[in-house]
């Protein structure tokens, strides 16, 4: 459901309850305004974070908040996550007391995939932390100023550790093999470490296994909401202007049913998250069901806004490039594989 606020279509997914959005107005104010201006362009955005101070916003917010941000622009949303993924991540060491000075104006990703042709390595010194090797997806890397990064500390571990990207030891590598037309300014390359200091942020294996781990996965989910949402209001204006037949009523009806379960599933996630019980197959089951209805939304507005739209319509067009590309860090089949897996071992059974 939309509510609207200062002229802003807020996402909320439990419209009859009162999100805590005062203290951050000025905040989402401005990255909404940044968002409306990029076009798919990832400097307005990074401007205003790197203007705010460090963001702490209440879980159920922040998901609301990503999801408005990402039915203006998925660019926009894309590179507002792991910024607010990473001072998460930041927060939770600190309580943990693995505290991380975050510098003012810094801008933040975070890099923990791994592929097979590239390892990143950290080694203890007695100056500290060393990092060598490659890491490979690491989004904005050329145009952001830290990350947390994992990388291995032996055969079996990985750790967590904060690093300065300006470091002369960082070089992001050649980007000319991005060819994406879906988020086509976020580009993930690789990075190149040659001796680069880095800070430990928890114990090895920490991040994997951290309380709110699964609930940032959640997170990425609903940027991919928002983006189902701005096809969807873009179904609901077309309806507006010409009157609909039935088909029309029938795919705004089919598409409204998948957001309405996806945006329970986001308010019972974050509810559970709040008492610390958000597992991977709580986020496996949230994340389906937001990844779901992203495709159901791009098939219907697809039929239901024709050829001119992704031909005439700039913001259409590149909404439906941007969000096709982005529900693919859902790994389909295989996260429902892992969360069959999960719910043999725990025994749950409806």
């Amino acid at each position: 459901m939309q509510q609207h606020h200062d002229e802003v279509q807020w996402v909320s997914f439990a419209w009859d309850l009162e999100s805590p959005r005062s203290a951050l107005e000025p905040v989402y104010k401005n990255l909404l305004d940044a968002a409306q201006a990029a076009k798919g362009k990832t400097e307005p955005v990074l401007k205003v974070l790197a203007e705010e101070p460090a963001l702490n916003i209440p879980l159920l917010t922040q998901w609301e908040f990503l999801a408005t941000v990402a039915a203006v622009d998925l660019a926009a949303a894309r590179t507002l996550e792991p910024h607010l993924d990473a001072l998460g991540i930041l927060r939770e060491a600190a309580d943990a007391g693995s505290a991380i000075r975050i510098p003012e104006g810094s801008t933040w990703g975070v890099f923990a995939a791994e592929a097979p042709n590239a390892k990143l390595t950290a080694t203890h010194t007695p100056s500290g932390w060393v990092l060598q090797g490659t890491k490979a997806w690491c989004s904005l890397a050329g145009q952001l100023s830290h990350a947390i990064v994992t990388a291995w500390v032996d055969d079996t571990r990985r750790g967590t550790f904060a690093i300065d990207l300006k470091h002369p030891g960082v070089i992001v590598e050649d980007s000319s093999r991005w060819h994406a037309t879906g988020l086509k300014n976020i580009v993930s390359n690789p990075i190149s470490f040659t001796d680069v200091p880095a800070h430990a942020v928890g114990e090895p294996d920490w991040y994997l296994t951290r309380p709110n781990f699964a609930a940032g996965g959640i997170g990425v989910a609903a940027c991919w909401f928002g983006g189902a949402v701005g096809l969807f209001r873009s179904m609901l204006a077309k309806a507006t202007h010409r009157a609909p037949d039935q088909i029309a009523h029938a795919r705004l009806g089919l598409v409204d049913r998948h957001l309405a379960a996806a945006a329970s599933s986001f308010t019972l996630s974050a509810q559970r998250a709040e008492r610390g019980t958000v597992d991977w197959a709580e986020a496996h089951r949230t994340r389906g069901i937001a990844e779901q209805a992203c495709r159901v939304a791009l098939a219907a507005a697809g039929e239901s806004l024709g050829p001119a739209a992704l031909a005439f319509d700039e913001d259409h067009s590149r909404r439906v490039a941007d969000l096709d590309l982005y529900i693919r860090q859902h790994h389909g089949a295989r996260d429902d594989a892992a969360l069959g897996e999960l719910i043999l071992e725990s025994g749950h059974s409806w």
